[in-house]
């Protein structure tokens, strides 16, 4: 739809997403839409795209911090713990909600410190969603997948859509197995339930959030403060990333297109760009010559080898025309640009 990319493209979203869509709004269905983790790094972008696409009043934000309350004053905000299946069933009905965008979950490298608890919050939540969707008969359910689903026994160049998966972290289990259940609902209950395999997503609105890619969003934070950057990874770690307008726009081109386009309904494959912490270094080395970096793998450099090297996405680009706009340089300089805007150095 024409109002995606418009609307992440126009800086006034950052100042009043309830203003700002005009005709648009009159030619959309009222959703009610309720976002589930809404302030973590994803969340806190994609909340306030949704509020600009259906107005403030349409979309209610929930996290489990009420410290979070002041980032989302464009929109309704609750508390919400997503493991309350009591709160979240009452919040659902009452507010007559038609669709979630479940993005609660422990990440890769949390994960891994206690992987039970990982498992529990990963796969209980989306079970209690996807039993709510199927009992109220809400019109979308959307959840989020992960590269992390591919093990080290998967094709690491271009791995395909459907392919061999070992995943070797809690996360990415859990993400396997909320896929299988993804599919096993549309299946079997009619549950219209979307999902995509995001890549190591990169922005600069939100701080890391414990992944295995982080360190690609932590080194502009280093760059920026003028510090020596210590890397996880080795040098020559590639890996699928995403700049975050890109994972935006994918997530809402997928949420609007027709049922009948959505041909998968575990996870689609998504792909922005490759690159590797030697060669994110040397793009921002283009723009702060003295900028420095040194490289001390830790226990995440094992995550990272398990992972892919560079994703086929063209499925997503064949059923409903997915295709990125931007590649490491252009990232670079958006990043180096505007993050001095949301945090001091």
């Amino acid at each position: 739809m024409i109002f995606t990319t418009f609307a992440l493209a126009n800086p006034n979203i950052n100042k009043n997403p309830q203003g700002h869509f005009g005709a648009f709004l009159e030619d959309l269905p009222m959703e009610k839409i309720l976002i589930i983790g809404a302030a973590g790094q994803l969340g806190s972008e994609l909340t306030r795209s949704l509020a600009y696409q259906f107005g403030g009043e349409q979309v209610i934000a929930t996290d489990l911090r009420d410290s979070a309350r002041f980032e989302f004053d464009y929109c309704r905000f609750e508390v919400l713990d997503a493991m309350n299946k009591e709160a979240l069933h009452d919040l659902v009905k009452e507010e007559n909600v038609t669709q979630i965008y479940h993005l609660a979950a422990v990440l890769s490298a949390t994960g891994e410190r206690n992987p039970k608890f990982a498992w529990h919050l990963n796969m209980e939540s989306l079970l209690f969603v996807l039993e709510l969707a199927k009992e109220l008969k809400l019109d979308k359910i959307y959840w989020p997948s992960s590269i992390a689903v591919f093990g080290p026994n998967t094709p690491k160049i271009n791995t395909p859509q459907y392919c061999v998966k070992e995943p070797n972290t809690v996360y990415g289990i859990s993400k396997q197995a909320g896929e299988r259940w993804c599919e096993y609902y549309f299946q079997k209950y009619n549950v219209d339930v979307r999902s995509l395999r995001y890549p190591g997503l990169i922005g600069y609105k939100s701080l890391p959030g414990g992944g295995t890619t982080d360190y690609a969003v932590d080194i502009y934070h280093k760059a920026l403060a003028g510090e020596k950057f210590t890397c996880f990874l080795r040098a020559d770690s590639y890996l699928p990333m995403m700049y975050m307008p890109d994972a935006i726009k994918a997530t809402l081109d997928l949420m609007n297109a027709t049922r009948e386009s959505v041909k998968i309904r575990s996870s689609y494959n998504l792909s922005g760009m490759s690159f590797s912490p030697k060669e994110i270094f040397e793009s921002i080395k283009k723009h702060i010559p003295g900028f420095e970096i040194e490289f001390k793998p830790d226990f995440r450099q094992a995550i990272a080898d398990s992972w892919p090297n560079s994703i086929d996405d063209s499925c997503a680009s064949k059923d409903w025309g997915w295709k990125p706009d931007y590649d490491l340089d252009a990232m670079t300089v958006d990043i180096l640009k505007n993050l001095p805007s949301y945090f001091k150095f």
